[in-house]
């Protein structure tokens, strides 16, 4: 079950900062720390990039490549926290791909888009 600051799922937070060589501890506030800003840019999101509709409480932005050095940067992200949340994101749509029997399609929108999984709750 996913965190309720955040829509990723616990077994992949742990993979997320196993292989990104994040602290387990850590990676629940970096987690945290990047949907507060995703929520507060959610207008920005909505107007300017592609949503997909998950298969639970999250929805997906498909943002251009390099958009997640972009958040990184501007809240001082480390590059293992930047990726370890990148994989964290990613590896979720992956899983809701499955999900929704949609794997190719969403592995097809991983290879050439950054995507974020905001919240879609308050």
């Amino acid at each position: 079950m996913a965190d309720p600051s955040y829509p990723i799922e616990g077994q992949i937070v742990l993979l997320a900062g196993t292989q990104a060589s994040v602290p387990l501890d850590r990676l629940p506030d970096l987690l945290g720390k990047v949907q507060t800003y995703l929520r507060a840019n959610r207008a920005t999101y909505d107007r300017e990039y592609e949503r997909i509709s998950g298969p639970r409480e999250a929805d997906y932005v498909c943002a251009e490549s390099g958009h997640w050095d972009s958040i990184g940067t501007k809240l001082g992200l480390s590059d293992r926290e930047r990726d370890a949340v990148r994989r964290a994101h990613a590896t979720q749509f992956e899983r809701d791909g499955r999900r929704l029997d949609r794997s190719e399609e969403f592995e097809t929108t991983l290879e050439i888009r950054d995507v974020l999984a905001v919240s879609s709750e308050p």
